[in-house]
């Protein structure tokens, strides 16, 4: 019995971890083009006051989804919020998780839910284009442009 590697070991390794990467990469890109957003804007307020993001997210997928969260590099800190009324009082509510079902489509806007953006960590003027990364409990990320916009478009 002798202990040294079959010679085609390494390179069939090697073609196994290859494969595998391209499976994982194919896999979230596959994923990602299930997830539509569309109407993403951001509601800027004067100051370094928070920003409110609006946008639609449609799941095109054939399963369920859950929206954990969101993160930019043009604010601290991102969270879900939704705007509920109890007793003649509106407030936010902050929000852990959104599923959304097979084809079920969900709309962040005013008076409803919507990510709150806190903290800019730079300069912001209506019409510039802010990256964000929606989060899934997946793993799956996806990367949306958000448009500045003023506070009163809705």
């Amino acid at each position: 019995m002798s202990l040294t590697p079959h010679p085609s070991l390494p390179r069939l390794a090697k073609r196994w971890c290859w494969t595998f990467l391209l499976l994982i990469a194919t896999s979230g890109t596959l994923a990602a083009a299930e997830l539509e957003v569309s109407e993403a804007r951001l509601r800027l307020l004067p100051g370094d006051l928070p920003a409110a993001g609006y946008f639609t997210l449609t799941n095109a997928s054939e399963k369920g989804v859950t929206l954990t969260g969101a993160d930019s590099l043009a604010f601290g800190n991102v969270m879900m919020h939704r705007t509920v009324n109890q007793d003649g009082v509106t407030r936010m509510q902050r929000v852990e998780q959104l599923v959304l079902q097979a084809g079920e489509q969900v709309e962040f806007a005013p008076g409803d839910y919507h990510l709150m953006l806190m903290k800019r960590t730079r300069n912001l003027a209506i019409g510039d284009d802010i990256e964000v990364t929606l989060r899934f409990a997946n793993g799956q990320q996806q990367s949306v442009t958000f448009r500045a916009v003023s506070s009163t478009t809705q």
